[in-house]
Order: structure tokens, then C-alpha cells, then sequence
């Protein structure tokens, strides 16, 4: 995995158990938009950085979302995609963002682990901080003009906001992971590269 990603989409995710909160800065569901270009991601991956996550697999779930069953099946699914496409799609859930706020951490994870390969940027990380009620898309470069921010945004407004609002984690992570997949297998013949 040797590139890296630009940021995407975020989302504040509702807390409860199946039951809408009123809408208070505190429990809405807001939509941020993408940081402007000078927060993007550079091809070469920076120094590790203190408190990122080793990079285990496809699914690293440090939040504990998943079971072993949904996290090897999500697996095989991702390593199905990048055979098909080459892209690469990596799932993380983390306990905390310690301190930072997601679009933070997201470009420190990306920069940390260079998801994607050198060259056509094609990577896409799908992360999930439950206790801060967060979740992001981040995507590569490469990827800008299939998984653009308005479709990234749909998918955590349809697929994963909605489940999560419910505590329904693993059918959260899996629909929008199917959701960004079947977005790339769609453009497949499209190239990868960055656009800029």
C-alpha cells in the first residue's frame, strides 16, 4: 500500500438505540464538507506518528465493532474488490481519535499508512469512532472523480448514519463498505490517477 489519501467526507453521528435525538449541536447529524486543497495528502508518506495504528489487515478494528466472522468476510470482500479494480479499501475503527478530530486523524492515518498504490492514488479509508460518534470517508486522489464528495456523502447519509444511529455497527461498516465497492466496480474502466 503506497499512497495516500485526501479527505473526503464527515459526519456527527446521532448517539441512542433506534430513537431520533432533537436536533441540538450536540446530537445532530451534520454534514462537513471537504477540507480545502491545502489540507491534501501528498504522494510520499510521512513520519509514524505517535498514537496512529498499526496497519493489520484490511479491517483493523481497534473499536471492536465487529466479530471475527464479519470482519473475514469483509475482508474477502475488500481483497475481491482490489483484484477486480486494484483499488484498495481499508476499513478502521478506533476507540478514540485522541484529542483530534477526525478530518485530523483521517489525513495522520492516511499519511501513516499510504493506502493505495504509487502512482494511481486509488486508495479509500472508511473510518469509524464510535465513542466520539464520528465517521469518514477519505479517498485518493486517484479516486476524486469516481468517489466524488457528494457521493461519499450520500453513502454515510444512506448507509452508514442511519445504522449507526441504532448502534448497528458491523451493518453499518458492511453496507458502507458495499456501497463505496459497488461505487468503484461501477467506474472500474475508468482510469486511476491523480487528477490534479
Amino acid at each position: 500500500m503506497k499512497t495516500l489519501l485526501a479527505a473526503a467526507v464527515s459526519a456527527l453521528l446521532l448517539a441512542g438505540c433506534g430513537q431520533a435525538a432533537p436536533s441540538s449541536p450536540a446530537n445532530r447529524v451534520e454534514a462537513v464538507s471537504a477540507p480545502a486543497p491545502a489540507n491534501r495528502i501528498e504522494a510520499a508518506p510521512a513520519p509514524a506518528e505517535a498514537g496512529m495504528p498499526a496497519l493489520t489487515g484490511r479491517v483493523v478494528d481497534r473499536a471492536n465493532l465487529l466479530s471475527p466472522a464479519e470482519e473475514a468476510s469483509l475482508t474477502a470482500e475488500l481483497a475481491a474488490l482490489e483484484r477486480r479494480t486494484s483499488d484498495q479499501l481499508v476499513i478502521v475503527t478506533t476507540p478514540s481519535l485522541d484529542g483530534r478530530t477526525i478530518e485530523a486523524f483521517g489525513l495522520a492515518l492516511a499519511n501513516h499508512w499510504g493506502v493505495g498504490q504509487r502512482g494511481k492514488d486509488n486508495g479509500v479509508l472508511l473510518i469509524v469512532a464510535p465513542n466520539e460518534r464520528r465517521t469518514r470517508i477519505e479517498v485518493g486522489y486517484g479516486l476524486e472523480a469516481i468517489l466524488t464528495d457528494e457521493r461519499a456523502q450520500q453513502i454515510v447519509d444512506r448507509e452508514l448514519v442511519p445504522r449507526f444511529r441504532d448502534q448497528m455497527w458491523s451493518e453499518g461498516i458492511g453496507a458502507g463498505a458495499r456501497a463505496i465497492a459497488q461505487m468503484l466496480v461501477a467506474h472500474e474502466r475508468e482510469p486511476r490517477r491523480r487528477q490534479r
